[in-house]
This record gives structure tokens, C-alpha cells and sequence, in this order.
């Protein structure tokens, strides 16, 4: 399995192709793309990752995460694969992490999207961790995970996939990287905090929210959107937190329009 700087990657599309790196949300998998990787592989080089102390990446964590340590990962990935720089698409997780990669470091970034994210955190996201935080520490593992497709997906949509969800869970089980993980990456989360500093980048980026997230409002991403000229909104009205997975064709139109920009 591919790595560098202790991060699993894998690469698809033409090797000639612009770079556009994928960092998932808090599951932190690679596989979390497989509904937009074909799509977007077609005209970029898309890179996608485990982030540091999930999926097949290093699982060694400090005492405190934050989010900055998720931009210095997404720095190393493309220092350790000589790109320069690179577009990057983040959700949630990995939609702060792009912000502050082009707070700290905007010579290393093109494009950015930032999908379902927040400049900081809303009481609503708050309350919606404390419960998950609540199930992981007092009813297990699995209960977390049984939990976690209430807050990533429209009820309808969860009800018609009811089945696809339960095959999956034995899955996420064997693959979970721990109670103290998920607490780091979390609490990294909540203490996120752009206010200062996000009028300041400079970036393209586009910001797409949706009107039925369970777990981020979406008025998170129309004020990330009116607090920078530079970040472009993008509302869709179905779709959830994990909009990508729900509605792939809607989510990949909306990201190759504005890369092709």
C-alpha cells in the first residue's frame, strides 16, 4: 500500500493530470469518495487519503489535535509527492482542514472546496457531538455507529438503504481507530476557529452547503460564504451532510463547473 509521510494515498487518473487531493470528515477514509472518484479522475489526478490516525494511515496521535495538524498533513502529502500544489476538496473535517491550509500555506493551494463546513462551530454541531460522543463513551462502538447515518444522511434516504448501511457496519467496526481517537479528531473540531483570520484568504473556493444537513446547518456555509468575496456559496436543497454520497451527480457537476472555472 502506497504511503508518505505516514499517510495511505492512493492515486487515480492520468499521472499528466492537474492534482486535486480529496480529505474526507471525520471518518478520515479514502473510500469515503468512491461515489465522486471516477467523475472527477476523468480530467484531474485525484489523490485521496486516510487521515493520520484512521484507515490505513500512521495511528499514532499527539495528546491534542487540531485542525491545523490536519493542513500540515495535507502540506506533507504534497511535499512527499512532489505536486507543488494542489485543488483540494474537503468535507467537513476536511473542508476546515482546507481553510486553514490556505491560511497557513495559500503558494501550495489552487482551488478549494470546502463541503458542508463552518468557520466555527455551531451550538447545533456541539449538541450533535455531545450525543455521539455520549453513545461512544456509555453504549460502545457500535452504537456510535449505528447512530452515525442519522447525522450524514436525509431519513429517506437512509430508509432505502437501510440494508447497504447495516452491510457496512461490520466493516466500519473492524476499521474503527478507537474511542481516543475519534475523541481528539472531535474535540480538534470543536475548538476550530477562523474568525480572525477568513476574510484574509485569497483562494477560489466554493462553499457547498445543504439545506437538510442534519449536522452542520447550512447557514454554517452561507456565513462562510459572505465572510470572504473569495468564497463563492453553492446551496443545494437535498443531500444532507454527506451530499457527495446522496446525490454523487449533482455533487461532481457542481465541482467540475467550478474547478473548470
Amino acid at each position: 500500500m502506497p504511503h508518505a509521510a505516514g499517510l495511505y494515498y492512493e492515486i487515480h487518473g492520468a499521472d499528466d493530470a492537474p492534482p486535486l487531493i480529496l480529505s474526507s470528515g471525520l471518518g478520515g477514509s479514502a473510500g469515503y469518495w468512491k461515489p465522486n472518484i471516477p467523475a472527477l479522475a476523468e480530467q484531474y489526478r485525484v489523490i485521496a487519503y486516510d487521515h493520520r490516525g484512521t484507515g490505513r494511515s500512521d495511528r499514532a496521535l499527539p495528546d491534542v489535535v487540531t485542525v491545523d495538524d490536519f493542513a500540515d498533513d495535507i502540506i506533507a502529502l504534497i511535499d512527499a509527492l512532489d505536486i507543488g500544489r494542489a485543488s483540494v476538496i474537503g468535507h467537513a473535517a476536511g473542508g476546515v482542514a482546507g481553510l486553514a491550509l490556505a491560511n497557513k500555506a495559500d503558494n501550495r493551494l489552487g482551488k478549494l472546496i470546502v463541503v458542508n463546513g463552518w468557520i466555527k462551530a455551531d451550538p447545533h454541531f456541539l449538541r450533535c457531538f455531545e450525543a455521539r460522543l455520549n453513545l461512544l463513551r456509555y453504549a460502545g462502538v457500535e452504537a456510535f455507529l449505528r447512530a452515525q447515518p442519522i447525522f450524514l444522511y436525509p431519513a429517506e434516504w437512509i430508509s432505502e438503504h437501510s440494508a447497504d448501511l447495516d452491510a457496512e457496519l461490520s466493516h466500519q467496526l473492524a476499521d474503527f481507530p478507537g474511542a481516543a481517537t475519534m475523541e481528539r479528531r472531535i474535540a480538534a473540531l470543536a475548538a476550530f476557529d477562523a474568525t480572525q483570520w477568513i476574510g484574509k484568504l485569497t483562494a477560489p473556493t466554493l462553499a457547498i452547503f445543504s439545506g437538510d444537513d442534519m449536522l452542520v446547518p447550512w447557514k454554517c456555509g452561507a456565513a462562510l460564504a459572505g465572510a470572504n468575496h473569495h468564497i463563492k456559496p453553492s446551496h443545494t436543497s437535498w443531500g444532507g451532510h454527506a451530499c457527495n454520497v446522496t446525490d454523487p451527480d449533482t455533487f461532481n457537476r457542481l465541482i467540475l463547473e467550478f474547478l473548470g472555472e
